[in-house]
């Protein structure tokens, strides 16, 4: 996986291959390449229309069919090419089935394993509780949660313990009566895809997707009930700035699936946004959570993310995204155009044709302005974009002459503001846009330069009169020859002024002359020899 991941990343990073639109073909069934799958859907989210994902079964040829897929992702199957989608599905909660054993919880100290382990324990009657963490005992909280529990009368033990180090790993279990695991542990370090590193992708694929793997090898041989990976959005959606989290959680997808098919217990849990108040997204500022409010995604409750997990651990698909949708917002989504495909299973899209027609009225608009009028148009819509990316009321209380930094704005929010423009004047706008052009009103100017049409040459002004004349010679009729003299009068006049030639040969009269006797045709034959 690892040298998978590298690979791909550098390709995706590669400055030679950025005007190149990249194909990504892995094969079915494999964990290492749906980690890939989860990387590039952050770098499409960064990067729209450069990069495709597919996945093929063993022997596939038909290549050519391949490529003129128009969706972004698409896998094939027995012949047929299938785009994903998410689907509305209602899953009760069922009990679990009876545990006659631990139950593992890796990141069980605190955030989403403390509430697990809590659930567990009042709500499906478990009794028996290993709660691993990197700090064990003496993580925060540690001691009041145990006592907690311990109330309800559940057995925990807390461990220390680093769970992608697998030799660490295999002691801890080697005497453990293990029955099931919850594996919720994880870190993020996010970076949009031009700053990740190999390093960056090895912290966190480490503690998500190599524990996980972990878990799974060294407890093959065991009569497990319940094996739930705590899994995210990000690798189903592709969250901008999350390449190595949309990887290892991809990775996580698989490996349930895997499980799966190998008649074992397994389920991946994709979650969604869980509530500030639950400290589980605290770290989040106003305007990743009004980027997150943009693409349709509302925060769980504590409550109702524990009624997710109780219906996703009896699902029978190894994968279930627990999200909560803010329905409004993903028809915003769609009527702009806007919606990820993944996500056209839940609303209803708009039949829309190229956005090209929004391009086109823009390049129309500003073609009959004067440059003040466009620059303000652009000013303005630059301004509007800014103020949704940062999650301000009203544009006007944007400044245009305040840097982009002091804005708040931060790699996130520069690449969402790129795509908008990207997407609202029809240009291939670079991710350093807000750094090379820091304030509304200098990008404003770089677009006007950029987008407005430049004035016609004094050669393009003549040769169009002139073409227009020749129109009006050649339609007339009975006045054709009246036009005719008017038009030598006028050349003659023209040239007159221009005096003699620099080489002092008179060549002015020369020419004269020669529309004085030459034909219609000849008249602008002249004329463009001479231009």
């Amino acid at each position: 996986m690892r040298q998978l991941t590298t690979q791909v990343l550098e390709a995706i990073r590669d400055e030679r291959l950025a005007e190149s639109r990249l194909t990504f073909v892995t094969r079915a069934g494999d964990p290492a390449g749906a980690a890939v799958w989860g990387l590039v859907r952050s770098a499409q989210s960064e990067q729209p229309g450069r990069f495709v994902l597919a996945e093929v079964e063993d022997g596939h040829a038909d290549w050519g069919r391949l490529a003129a897929v128009a969706e972004p992702q698409v896998r094939v199957r027995d012949g047929r090419m299938l785009a994903p989608r998410l689907a509305r599905r209602r899953l009760e909660a069922q009990p679990l089935p009876e545990v006659s054993g631990t139950v593992l919880v890796t990141g069980g100290t605190g955030g989403l394993g403390a509430l697990v382990a809590r659930r567990l324990v009042a709500r499906h009657g478990v009794r028996d509780l290993l709660l691993v963490s990197r700090r064990g005992p003496g993580a925060p909280g540690a001691a009041e949660l145990v006592a907690e529990l311990e109330g309800f009368g559940a057995r925990v033990v807390v461990a220390a313990c680093d769970v992608s180090d697998r030799e660490a790993l295999a002691g801890l279990l080697e005497r453990v009566p293990l029955a099931g695991v919850v594996h919720t542990a994880g870190v993020l370090d996010d970076a949009l895809v031009e700053g990740l590193s190999a390093e960056r992708m090895d912290t966190v694929l480490a503690p998500k997707a190599d524990a996980a793997w972990y878990l799974h090898e060294l407890t093959a041989g065991r009569p497990l009930s319940l094996f739930v990976l705590f899994s995210s959005l990000a690798g189903v959606l592709g969250n901008a700035g999350q390449g190595n989290y949309a990887a290892a959680n991809a990775f996580l997808d698989a490996l349930a699936a895997h499980r799966r098919r190998s008649g074992l217990a397994g389920v991946s849990v994709a979650w969604g946004l869980w509530d500030t108040e639950s400290g589980m997204t605290g770290g989040l500022s106003r305007a990743d959570v009004a980027r997150l409010a943009r693409a349709g995604i509302a925060p769980l409750s504590v409550e109702q993310g524990l009624e997710l997990f109780d219906a996703a651990v009896s699902s029978p698909d190894p994968l279930v995204v627990a999200a909560r949708w803010d329905m409004a917002g993903l028809r915003a989504r769609a009527e702009a155009g806007e919606l990820p495909v993944m996500l056209r299973g839940l609303v209803r899209a708009p039949r829309r044709t190229a956005n090209s027609g929004g391009v086109a009225e823009l390049m129309i608009r500003l073609a009959a302005l004067t440059r003040d009028e466009a620059l303000r148009l652009l000013t303005d819509r630059v301004r509007g974009h800014v103020a949704a990316v940062l999650a301000h009321g009203s544009p006007d209380k944007v400044s245009v002459d305040r840097a982009f930094n002091q804005l708040g704005f931060d790699s996130l929010t520069a690449v969402e503001l790129r795509n908008r423009l990207n997407a609202d004047t029809g240009l291939r706008l670079p991710p350093t846009l807000v750094f090379d052009h820091p304030t509304i009103s200098s990008l404003a100017e770089f677009l006007f330069s950029t987008l407005a049409p430049a004035p016609p040459s004094p050669e393009e002004t003549l040769r169009g009169a002139l073409e227009r004349v020749g129109s009006m010679l050649t339609g007339a009729k009975d006045d054709g020859e009246a036009i005719r003299s008017k038009l030598v009068a006028v050349l003659q006049s023209g040239l007159a002024r221009f005096g003699a030639a620099p080489d002092g040969t008179g060549r002015p009269d020369t020419m004269v002359d020669k529309i004085d006797s030459a034909s219609d045709e000849e008249i602008f034959a002249l004329i463009d020899n001479e231009l």
